[in-house]
């Protein structure tokens, strides 16, 4: 029988709620994505923000590269073409990408939440991406809620850890490939690091999930649809109640490596003080605690970035 990841209409959650909690829970203990349709976002503000990009990445290396941030592990703006690599990969990524994180109001309130940067030359950008991360970080919001009551917690118990969260808008560009007998691919096999990531996908395929049984799934994205999947983040807090599952972008076979590929996930980070610490609530003596050691959420970001080569050690102060 094929399998296909489960599509779930969001709006549910206010009308039919226990019915909706218990199917968003079995599609991600399943598969660790979902699709989510019924969200809300305008398609112009898809739209615009595919838009802004695309002139973006059309800009001359050298010109792109005068927004790389030295000594933040890609924190904010641009990260060059092959640049990146999957943990426990010797090839790096074929893509190169651009970095929002949250505007803030006033002083961080920590450290690692960098001021953005926006390219001058594509007077859209900014209001563009920003506006989608605004949307993606709502529905992200609606979606943990979810999840908590399907972890047995309040509504509501998310909400003060993700506020301030180092949550990222990564527009992302995979040039044609030029050699197709490359070892590298699009995205090498990975697991996202943080709680969930919201994924604006482009209508190429490419995007594949790793099956129980060591197949790959291709996850074909229904338009109007927002695929979101559980990171590594939140697997350890739920003691793998939640699976992170790992996915990659392969490369396209023919005439389709000669053309580019666009996506546009978010990335839902806690806030960085925060401590992922086991919930009570998944653990048992059918499944013992996994991690029985605290971690602060920025310093498991930090290991993480070095192992996909982003951060050197040296930088992390």
């Amino acid at each position: 029988m094929t399998q296909h990841v489960p599509t779930l209409d969001i709006r549910r959650f206010a009308t039919d709620k226990d019915n909706f909690v218990a199917e968003i829970g079995k599609a991600y203990t399943e598969f660790g994505f979902c699709g989510i349709s019924g969200h809300g976002i305008p398609d112009e503000v898809i739209e615009n923000t595919y838009q802004a990009i695309k002139q973006f990445f059309a800009l001359p290396t050298e010109v792109k590269a005068k927004y790389h941030q030295p000594g933040q592990g890609g924190a904010r703006g641009y990260t060059g073409f092959g640049v990146e690599k999957a943990k426990d990969s010797n090839h790096p990524d074929l893509k190169e990408f651009w970095h929002v994180g949250r505007e803030l109001d006033g002083p961080a309130p920590h450290p690692s939440l960098y001021p953005n940067v926006w390219p001058t030359e594509v007077l859209a950008f900014k209001d563009a991406t920003y506006r989608l991360y605004t949307e993606l970080e709502k529905l992200g919001n609606r979606v943990l809620e979810a999840l908590a009551l399907f972890l047995g917690q309040e509504q509501s118990y998310f909400a003060d850890k993700v506020n301030y969260g180092n949550s990222i808008l990564r527009p992302i560009h995979y040039p044609p490939i030029k050699d197709t007998s490359t070892q590298s691919i699009r995205a090498g096999q990975h697991e996202d690091i943080n709680l969930i990531t919201l994924l604006v996908g482009s209508n190429e395929a490419g995007l594949e999930i790793l099956r129980r049984d060591g197949s790959w799934l291709p996850v074909t994205t229904i338009e109007g649809t927002i695929v979101v999947n559980i990171g590594d983040m939140l697997q350890r807090l739920t003691n793998h109640v939640l699976p992170s599952t790992t996915h990659r972008v392969v490369n396209p076979a023919g005439a389709a490596a000669g053309e580019p590929r666009y996506s546009i996930p978010f990335f839902m980070h806690p806030n960085p003080d925060y401590v992922i610490e086991t919930l009570a609530s998944c653990i048992s003596a059918e499944r013992p605690n996994r991690y029985p050691e605290p971690i602060n959420s920025n310093d498991y970001l930090m290991q993480r970035l070095e192992e996909i080569g982003l951060l050197k050690k040296a930088q992390k102060g």
